[in-house]
């Protein structure tokens, strides 16, 4: 196993490159009943579907993905995305973890850790996220890491086969940026 390229180091998480080895880890977070739910998909993906999809996702500049690992054994718990929008300067980022990292504060910290990335070094003016509205722990790890709520979709998720709303959240640059 090669040491990762780590990006930007944390206090218990750091942002690192993603490793195409851990791709069976990402899917079986992914096709996790617990993250379909908080997702809201409602379906699973194929090994074949996600392997296809790894070469193109990785090439494409306006789909930043960072795996997320832990500082002390670098170990991958999850993947964070910037979905960029380069017209406006802006992105939705998505996180997924693994189910065995969850509850543990690590979300609120990589998220943190996507949106200096975002403000730092993409130079992005906004960033945003969907969540569903049950998905408390969710809103209180963005919360926490710099988001703040902007608005409502109502009845446009599903949380346990039930319509439920989405909260939109947002951050920007002058939040988040110090002093240049």
């Amino acid at each position: 196993m090669t040491a990762p390229h780590v990006l930007l180091p944390g206090q218990r998480v750091s942002l690192a490159m993603p490793d195409r080895d851990h791709l069976p880890a990402y899917h079986r977070w992914e096709n996790d009943p617990g993250t379909i739910l908080g997702f809201g998909t409602q379906v699973t993906q194929s090994w074949e579907v996600r392997a296809g999809g790894w070469e193109g996702q990785q090439a494409n500049r306006d789909y930043p993905q960072f795996e997320v690992i832990t500082t002390d054994d670098h170990r991958p718990v999850g993947i964070t995305t910037l979905q960029i929008d380069g017209a406006v300067r802006t992105a939705e980022f998505v996180i997924l973890l693994a189910p065995e990292a969850r509850g543990q504060g690590l979300a609120a910290e990589a998220t943190a850790l996507t949106l200096r990335w975002a403000f730092e070094y993409a130079a992005l003016r906004m960033v945003w996220l969907k969540v569903l509205a049950p998905n408390t722990s969710g809103v209180a790890a963005y919360q926490k890491a710099g988001f703040q709520p902007a608005g409502r979709l109502r009845q446009s998720g599903y949380w346990l086969g039930r319509p439920c709303d989405e909260l939109l959240m947002d951050a920007i640059a002058d939040d988040h940026l110090g002093p240049s």
